[in-house]
């Protein structure tokens, strides 16, 4: 038997919902309504991966992620966002998250996030590479896409980084659509998943 999808989320119409959704799709499903249930259970360390919702009482996404890490527990985490929580998204990212879904996600949207987690974990032993690999694409950047780079892993929108760069809005998408050409990402989460495994540091406030 497959180890479980683990599902944390103080939401219990967020936990049914997400356990229907995955047992449909064939996946066995574990679910907590708190960062503490799942950690005191041990069940981490038989999971396949854990979907945990950012904003939760006693215990955030966030801080369950940093906790995990302090555990020294691999399994594969999905931080889920609200509005705004990009920059929280982020952070989850750097403390070792394998991705983020932003609300409302739709189900083919979280199967496919679910599906690259799977594959990150299986991969895992294999993070020197990925890092490697992601140097390689960052390094084919330009310093003005580089520097957008940066403030997109700082979860910045594009007026704020038109904004400190001094050019426009839309000199922001272009070089953002190049970015994510260069860096073969297909979503904000995996420009930020490659520019982290690649060293790249999120711009500072000005």
């Amino acid at each position: 038997m497959a180890d479980p999808i683990l599902i944390v989320d103080d939401d219990a119409d967020v936990r049914d919902s997400l356990r229907a959704l995955l047992e449909s799709a064939g996946f066995e499903v574990r679910d907590f309504d708190s960062a503490k249930a799942v950690l005191g259970e041990g069940a981490v360390a038989k999971g396949a991966c854990l979907i945990a919702d950012i904003r939760m009482p006693d215990m955030d996404g966030l801080t369950l992620q940093e906790e995990l890490v302090n555990r020294r527990v691999g399994i594969p985490v999905i931080i889920v966002t609200g509005h705004g929580d990009v920059p929280l998204a982020v952070r989850a990212m750097r403390a070792g998250a394998v991705d983020f879904i932003e609300k409302p996600f739709d189900d083919e949207l979280l199967l496919k996030s679910i599906e690259r987690a799977l594959r990150v974990g299986k991969e895992s032993r294999s993070q020197a590479s990925f890092a490697e690999a992601a140097t390689a694409r960052v390094g084919q950047l330009t310093e003005r896409e580089k520097q957008v780079l940066e403030r997109l892993v700082a979860g910045q929108p594009n007026k704020v980084i038109a904004y400190e760069l001094a050019i426009s809005p839309r000199t922001v998408e272009i070089h953002r659509a190049h970015v994510m050409e260069k860096l073969q990402a297909r979503s904000l989460s995996d420009v930020v998943r490659l520019a982290l495994a690649a060293g790249v540091s999120p711009a500072s406030k000005t």
